[in-house]
């Protein structure tokens, strides 16, 4: 498992997320607080608060999964 903090500020980088992230052959979450969506449900994701950074779980994660979340991550 791997896990990364990443922000989406707007809803152009939310439906461009669950576009890259629903390439992913593994199990994604995003946990805001308290709350755990499944991270390629774009209804999940919009239930959360996006004022602040999410954190993303990548359960089986591979180093070439990164090229598609690399925009989105907080550094």
């Amino acid at each position: 498992m791997e896990t990364f903090m990443i922000l989406l500020p707007s809803m152009q980088d939310v439906q461009k997320f669950v576009n890259n992230i629903s390439k992913i052959n593994s199990d994604c979450d995003l946990i805001c607080k308290r709350y755990i969506v499944d991270a390629k449900s774009l209804l999940g994701i919009l239930s959360l608060d996006m004022s602040s950074p999410l954190e993303l779980r990548i359960y089986s994660y591979d180093e070439d999964m990164k090229e598609l979340i690399k925009e989105f991550l907080v550094e």
